[in-house]
């Protein structure tokens, strides 16, 4: 099999150029980056305060879990992609399927369900927004980066999703190994003590090889060299042994 998981055959040497223009690689790094906009736009602009007052409230109606699941939902995202991409790097290294295919399905569990977290974020982000009340930020300070965040959490709906559809198109293809590997790994030799007894077997009955053929037959077994079933048995007949006159090399002996 030359390919599995999109990655090249296992024990292979990594080639960056080939691994960096795979769709899971560009569609990771995108996601990357849009959990490093959203952590980055709240942490830095997502509380603001009226001008009469001290403390900080999120943007986001005020609603502290709002600016919370951004900030905590895109550093987890970070993390994630970082060392799902350090095991695409690896993955060439793996020779077993089985391992194959379990790096496959976590793929698959873990995309889906930063595509259902995204679209959770999204539809909170995009609902705390609209009912944010314009006096609680009269100067209109971090509204880019609240627009922003919401925005980068929809593409991350997408980036994940279809990681999850490449990965379940990836898995049919590990899962096709190891049926083939199953159905095709090659007999066992037979061990060389065993061949050594044959041989030895062979040359002290000083037979040639051709007695130890599946093509030999036994000549009791075989129809050609079988007597004629009509032929009888007729006795002894002492008159032909006596008119017979020795040319055949047979003396006859008086006593």
């Amino acid at each position: 099999m030359e390919q599995a998981y999109g990655a090249g055959k296992a024990g292979g040497t990594f080639d960056p150029i080939t691994f960096f223009q795979q769709p899971p690689t560009i569609l990771r790094i995108l996601s990357w980056i849009f959990s490093l906009v959203i952590f980055g736009c709240i942490a830095n602009e997502g509380y603001v305060n009226r001008p009469n007052e001290e403390e900080e409230f999120c943007i986001f109606n005020r609603n502290q879990n709002a600016c919370n699941y951004a900030v905590g939902m895109g550093a987890l995202d970070f993390l994630c992609c970082a060392a799902f991409m350090a095991l695409d790097v690896y993955f060439p290294q793996i020779s077993s399927v089985k391992d194959r295919k379990k790096a496959v399905l976590a793929d698959i569990g873990v995309s889906a369900f930063w595509s259902f977290v995204w679209f959770v974020g999204f539809c909170f982000l995009a609902n705390q927004w609209q009912v944010s009340d314009p006096e609680d930020n009269p100067l209109k300070e971090g509204g880019d980066a609240a627009r922003a965040a919401i925005t980068f959490a929809f593409f991350s709906i997408f980036t994940w999703g279809v990681l999850t559809l490449l990965g379940l198109e990836r898995l049919k293809k590990v899962s096709f190994e190891e049926e083939y590997n199953k159905l095709f790994t090659p007999h066992t030799p037979p061990p060389f003590a065993g061949q050594a007894f044959f041989g030895f077997q062979k040359y002290k009955l000083g037979s040639s090889s051709s007695l130890f053929s599946q093509d030999y037959t036994d000549p009791s077994q075989d129809p050609a060299a079988a007597p004629p079933g009509e032929a009888e048995y007729t006795g002894y007949n002492a008159d032909a042994e006596a008119n017979y006159d020795g040319s055949g090399g047979y003396q006859n002996q008086d006593y």
